[in-house]
């Protein structure tokens, strides 16, 4: 650029030089390189999210349509719910401070609940259900 203090530059004077360009130029790709990098991250923690909400909303479904506790029986059930498998195990609750032999009116039941969305992520709930014991009326 015209440096000099009167506003009339000679021609070899006039403009930028070759130098400041590409130092300009080299500013301007690594603010666009930063930008691009940030938009990547963004984009990709948005689909992790939707991921995660998804194997999230499956997983109540499938916990909404289990059976009744009194209905509920040991063993397990499994199926496919939107592309995401789901497995439930329900199994007697073992525990060092419950005595097996002690009548009471509720029988702990241990639930596991197990779903993989299709790319592959898992989520798995661990639970008690009581169930009435046998002698115990509604």
């Amino acid at each position: 650029m015209c440096r000099s203090t009167n506003l009339k530059c000679s021609h070899n004077e006039a403009g930028f030089t070759l130098v400041e360009v590409l130092v300009a130029l080299a500013v301007v790709a690594v603010s666009l390189a930063a930008i691009g990098s940030l938009v990547a991250n963004n984009i990709r923690a948005t689909q992790a999210i939707d991921h995660r909400l998804a194997l999230i909303e499956t997983t109540r479904a499938i916990l909404t349509g289990m059976p009744d506790r009194e209905q509920l029986v040991l063993g397990n059930l499994s199926g496919e719910i939107a592309d995401h498998r789901w497995r439930v195990d329900v199994q007697p609750f073992a525990a060092n401070f419950v005595d097996p032999r002690r009548p009471t009116p509720w029988v702990p039941q241990t639930v596991v609940v197990r779903v993989q969305s299709p790319a592959g992520q898992v989520l798995r709930i661990d639970t008690v259900r009581l169930r009435r014991g046998q002698g115990s009326g509604r």
